[in-house]
C-alpha cells in the first residue's frame, strides 16, 4: 500500500470523510508561565520518549550515520559540480531558486512563522496547545480536513510503527472556530500551514508532504476576515 492508501484506509476506520489529510507535526512547545500552566491542570507539553522498539532502531542504525554522512556530502558535492558546469539558463534557474528560498526564510522569520504558535497563551490556539500531548503523547497527528471541521487523530501513545492501524481522534475544530491557512498564499513552497483560530490566535503545523493535498485545499478556502 502507498501512503496514500494507508491514510484513505486509515479516514475509512475513523468514520471520517476528508477532503485533505496527511501526517504532521509541531515545533517544540515553549515553557508556559507557571500560573498558565497550573491554571490549565498542569498539562503535559513534551511527547513521549522513543518506545522500546524504536530505541532498538536507533542503535542498530547508529553504525551506519558515518557513512549516511559521507554519502550526503558526496551528494551535495555532486550537486555543486553540475551547477558549476550547468548551462548559463541552469545556473540563472538555481540562483533565482537560491534567492526564493531567502525570502521564504525571511518572511517566516518576519512574520513570527519561525515559532509554533503566536504567543498568546490566554488566546484560543495558545490553550488548544496547552492540551496538545494530552490527548496523544504520540509526537504526530494525522491531520484531516473536511467540509466542516479539522479533525486531528494519533495513536493514544507513541509508537515506531503501525501509526495508521492505532489511530482515534483526539481533537475536532469546527470551522466556525478554526480555518487551515497556507501563511503565504501560495508563494513558497513549505511544508507549513497554519491553524487560525477565529480570535486571530494560529498554531503552526508542518505536513510530512511538501505542498501535499493539505496546501492545495487550503488555498481553495476563502482567508479568515482576521
Amino acid at each position: 500500500m502507498t501512503p496514500t492508501d494507508r491514510q484513505r484506509a486509515a479516514m475509512g476506520r475513523l468514520g471520517v470523510h476528508a477532503e485533505a489529510g496527511d501526517w504532521c507535526w509541531i515545533d517544540k512547545i515553549p515553557q508556559p508561565p507557571a500560573e498558565v500552566l497550573e491554571a490549565a491542570g498542569s498539562p503535559r507539553i513534551r511527547p513521549a520518549g522513543l518506545p522500546f522498539l524504536g530505541m532498538v532502531g536507533v542503535v542498530l542504525g547508529a553504525p551506519f550515520m558515518p557513512l549516511l554522512m559521507l554519502l550526503s556530502l558526496a551528494s551535495d558535492a555532486e550537486e555543486a559540480v553540475k551547477r558549476s558546469l550547468g548551462t548559463q539558463q541552469e545556473k540563472d534557474s538555481w540562483r533565482a531558486k537560491k534567492e526564493n528560498d531567502k525570502r521564504r526564510d525571511a518572511a517566516i522569520v518576519q512574520q513570527g512563522f519561525d515559532k509554533v504558535f503566536d504567543g498568546n497563551w490566554h488566546g484560543l490556539a495558545g490553550q488548544f496547545l496547552l492540551h496538545w500531548y494530552s490527548h496523544s503523547t504520540h509526537h504526530q497527528r494525522m491531520l484531516l480536513a473536511t467540509p466542516k471541521e479539522i479533525v486531528l487523530a494519533a495513536p493514544p501513545k507513541r509508537v515506531s510503527v503501525g501509526r495508521e492501524r492505532k489511530l482515534q481522534v483526539v481533537a475536532r475544530l469546527p470551522l466556525s472556530q478554526a480555518t487551515l491557512v497556507d501563511p503565504f498564499s501560495g508563494e513558497f513552497e513549505t511544508r507549513m500551514l497554519l491553524i487560525r483560530f477565529r480570535d486571530g490566535s494560529w498554531l503552526r503545523v508542518d505536513t510530512e508532504q511538501l505542498r501535499g493535498d493539505l496546501h492545495t485545499y487550503a488555498l481553495r478556502q476563502p482567508l479568515p476576515d482576521n
